[in-house]
């Protein structure tokens, strides 16, 4: 599995959890108007971080905070990397 497809699962799946509704996952989507709050974020990256071996936002030297979704997966391709 993709680390894409795994970071969309990760969203569709934390939705679904916490009774969010989703406005849409393309690359171009804004975090931040996902349908998705801080807590469902929170779970993510905890998860994320459990499955993929990797925190970006921690491993990263530079304070960078993804805004859109394709931004958020390329941050966690880059970190696998």
């Amino acid at each position: 599995m993709s680390i894409e497809s795994i970071v969309r699962s990760e969203f569709e799946q934390v939705a679904r959890e916490q009774e969010k509704v989703l406005t849409g996952l393309s690359d171009e989507t804004v975090l931040l108007d996902s349908g998705l709050d801080s807590l469902c974020f929170a779970i993510i990256v905890a998860r994320l971080e459990d499955r993929l071996g990797v925190d970006p936002f921690t491993a990263s030297e530079d304070v960078y905070f993804p805004v859109t979704l394709g931004d958020f997966i390329k941050f966690y391709q880059d970190a696998a990397a």
